[in-house]
């Protein structure tokens, strides 16, 4: 069991290494959607990479759930099997609508798991970014 600053310490080597390992420049919250974000995560227990739709507006918010969710099996074609939720809350109670993929067995505070949740990271958010780019105008169109 790690102390509160050791496992702040160890998640900051974490992201550090991935952005040493892999430097990219990836969309994020760059999308031109105001609340549309991509998202990487990771604990001690999985690794996740979501679409995040966070709009306060439920029928923005849903719209744009929408239109993902019409164009789902191009998206498995992107990045394999993923869930979905329309109302997904989070911890702190706030509802979003989240799409993601995600990795079991893997550990933040496992170094030994770290290149694995990279390479993850690096698969599933690329293609993500790749069905956004080729649908965007699409998604924006709301």
């Amino acid at each position: 069991m790690f102390s509160k600053q050791e496992a702040q310490q160890l998640k900051k080597e974490f992201w550090i290494a991935f952005g040493k390992s892999f430097p990219r420049k990836w969309i994020l919250y760059d999308t031109k959607i105001k609340d549309f974000s991509f998202k990487f995560y990771a604990d001690k227990k999985k690794a996740e990479v979501s679409i995040d739709i966070e709009m306060k507006d439920e029928i923005f918010r849903n719209a744009y759930y929408e239109k993902i969710w019409s164009l789902e099996d191009i998206l498995k074609d992107f990045v394999g099997d993923f869930f979905k939720d329309e109302y997904y809350t989070l911890e702190n109670g706030k509802v979003i609508s989240r799409i993601w993929v995600e990795k079991h067995d893997v550990s933040v505070f496992n170094k030994n798991t770290w290149q694995e949740i990279f390479e993850f990271f690096v698969e599933k958010m690329d293609g993500f970014e790749r069905f956004y780019y080729e649908y965007e105008d699409f998604i924006k169109d709301v």
